[in-house]
């Protein structure tokens, strides 16, 4: 990405008729950030949190369970829950066949120190999906329906075992001042997420159904909630929107108290992503202009937890073709 072409304030690119510059440089995004900051300044503070846990603590097997990438956000979460919070978690981690050994080093190393219980649920069943999307040429973000998937085993793990609350490892750039929790991690109605949404539903609706595998897959997050709420409510938060301090903190602790490492490659930079992950940014880029990263990096930098050079910096593509096709191959695609 061309940095001239980004938000003077953000890095938000322009996509327009969402994403829009004004006469000095700054996405519709950014000004209606300020607008809004005028009347609503009120933020979720650890008490809120201590509130919702208390509520639930110890009156179940579990008092929440907790999902983990073994990245250093959903890392932290379950030390957090664990140590801070002195609750008692049950660890879950999904691996749809792309998940990388220094992530699942991260996570055996996490519970076994934090001596929590752990299930590990691994399944191909995603990969016919995952396949679709790149030979049908979608524009279907990768990320959406594996989240979409990725809940609803949480909320059906979660009404296994009577587990009331769910702990993500989501930071306050994925989180928005709506009411915890509704749209799971992000609100796909905002202008930032609002193509890639629409690509996501086109996707579903004309290559989705005619796969019969997944004739009963949901369609969408609110799908996923609407079925959870029938059968099991469990609310769904994350320690980071409430703690006041970021990764600049929480990295060091997890790094010498539960042996933590970041991968050599990565994005962003830092990171623990699945393998697809890096298929799912270069297609990003390529419909859009940016990735869901970006839109992230922008909402810490408008909130001032992240300035806009650290963010550039975390955002620069580390990867090649060569690394793509040896993912694509198991999806039977090749990247010319």
């Amino acid at each position: 990405m061309d940095e001239q072409t980004l938000c003077n304030k953000c890095i938000m690119p322009e996509h327009k008729p969402d994403i829009f510059f004004n006469e000095s440089g700054v996405c519709n995004i950014c000004v209606n950030y300020e607008n809004m900051k005028k009347f609503d300044n009120i933020k979720s503070l650890e008490t809120d949190f201590l509130k919702i846990i208390n509520k639930y603590k110890g009156k179940y097997k579990y008092d929440c369970l907790v999902m983990c990438s073994g990245g250093k956000d959903s890392t932290s979460s379950l030390y957090y829950i664990k140590k801070r919070y002195k609750l008692n978690p049950l660890a879950f981690t999904f691996d749809h066949g792309f998940e990388t050994e220094e992530a699942l080093d991260n996570i055996k190393n996490a519970v076994d120190i934090l001596d929590v219980d752990f299930l590990f649920f691994k399944s191909t069943f995603m990969k016919d999906m995952f396949s679709k999307i790149l030979s049908s040429e979608s524009k279907a973000v990768i990320c959406h329906p594996c989240s979409i998937w990725y809940m609803d085993l949480a909320f059906d793990i979660a009404a296994r075992y009577d587990i009331p609350l769910i702990v993500a490892g989501w930071t306050k750039g994925q989180s928005t001042k709506q009411e915890v929790m509704s749209k799971c991690g992000c609100n796909i109605h905002a202008p930032e997420f609002k193509d890639m949404a629409q690509a996501t539903k086109n996707f579903m609706e004309e290559e989705l159904n005619n796969m019969p595998k997944y004739k009963d897959f949901p369609r969408s997050m609110e799908e996923v909630l609407k079925r959870a709420n029938k059968k099991h409510k469990a609310m769904v938060v994350s320690p980071h929107w409430f703690l006041p301090f970021g990764p600049e903190i929480y990295v060091d602790i997890i790094k010498k108290e539960l042996n933590w490492k970041a991968p050599k490659i990565s994005y962003p930079k830092g990171s623990t992503n699945c393998l697809l992950n890096y298929i799912s940014v270069f297609n990003s880029i390529k419909h859009f202009g940016y990735t869901h990263y970006h839109v992230e990096a922008s909402k810490l930098i408008r909130e001032g937890y992240l300035t806009r050079e650290d963010a550039l910096n975390q955002l620069k593509i580390d990867f090649d073709k060569n690394l793509l096709n040896s993912v694509a191959e198991k999806l039977n695609y090749r990247f010319e």
